[in-house]
């Protein structure tokens, strides 16, 4: 089976190809630059170079949600909405911990190599499998072990080496092979998680981090798929309400985007930046994950 062909048979949906992706991924960027003139499907369907038909049916696959539905939850009143019960829902996230049936609540960290130690030794002994794959936002770096995803970036232009060489100075001991075989059914996992949807296990986490980093990730975590926090709220939650910008730290340095969902924490005041991988990127999941939520209520 070729890359991102189709999501392995224990995910219950399917997946766009590999260059289906890439078409979703253009979408996306010119939908989130030009959201305010609201581009018709036509207009989006052409900048991608596609039948406005078969830019429908290709755009929903990856997606998981029309262009009209995505471009609807894109303005900014939507993340202030989101965000006024952000404080409650991740009371009721932790009072429910990771017990949840499925999605993101199934996502577990490797914890077991984080004794300080350990910690200390930066992946010594590690073999980390790495590739570039396209996903639903774009071209993304992957590490794996056996243990678990242990990298997850997005790629710009051009920048494949510079996040390689992230990836290798927060695993400075590992071992670092290019090997597609094996992550790809670690990717092709991660995607079906991005857009909500079902797996039959776990899928593992493999990081490292001191133990207030691991606590702000652990946060994470728990915030449902669509939902959105301040960084004030997590801190209150770890019982350190004066701790936002140690808050904000941790959850920059977080190194599997996605999955950790450091994307849903915004500002008290609704404004979405300060995001690894530039804004717009955090616009366009947040939107995809909110127009998600919407049409499965």
């Amino acid at each position: 089976m070729n890359d991102m062909i189709r999501i392995q048979q224990s995910v219950r949906a399917a997946s766009p190809r590999a260059d289906g992706y890439a078409l979703v991924a253009r979408a996306l960027d010119y939908l989130v630059e030009n959201f305010e003139a609201a581009p018709s499907l036509e207009d989006t369907a052409a900048e991608v170079g596609l039948s406005p038909q078969h830019f429908q049916r290709v755009f929903k696959a990856g997606a998981g949600v029309s262009p009209k539905r995505f471009l609807q939850y894109l303005a900014a009143s939507e993340a202030k909405r989101a965000m006024a019960s952000g404080g409650s829902v991740l009371d009721a996230s932790f009072a429910a911990g990771l017990s949840g049936p499925s999605r993101l609540h199934d996502l577990f960290l490797v914890s077991e190599a984080m004794t300080p130690g350990a910690y200390r030794k930066k992946g010594e002994g590690l073999t980390i499998h790495y590739a570039t794959v396209n996903g639903p936002f774009g071209a993304a770096l992957i590490g794996a072990t056996d243990k678990g995803i242990s990298w997850l970036s997005f790629l710009g232009a051009g920048d494949e080496t510079l996040q390689l060489g992230e990836m290798k100075q927060d695993w400075p001991a590992a071992q670092f092979v290019y090997d597609r075989d094996f992550v790809t059914p670690f990717a092709v996992r991660a995607f079906a998680v991005a857009a909500n949807c079902r797996l039959d296990q776990p899928l593992g986490l493999h990081v490292q981090g001191t133990n207030f980093q691991l606590k702000v990730w652990e946060a994470l975590l728990k915030i449902p798929f669509g939902g959105l926090v301040t960084y004030g709220d997590i801190a209150r939650e770890l019982g350190s309400p004066r701790a936002s910008r140690a808050v904000g730290a941790a959850v920059g340095s977080n190194m599997v985007s996605l999955l950790i969902p450091c994307h849903r924490v915004i500002l008290s005041s609704g404004i979405i930046h300060n995001y690894r991988w530039g804004a717009a990127r955090k616009k366009a999941i947040l939107a995809m994950e909110q127009a998600v939520c919407a049409t499965t209520q």
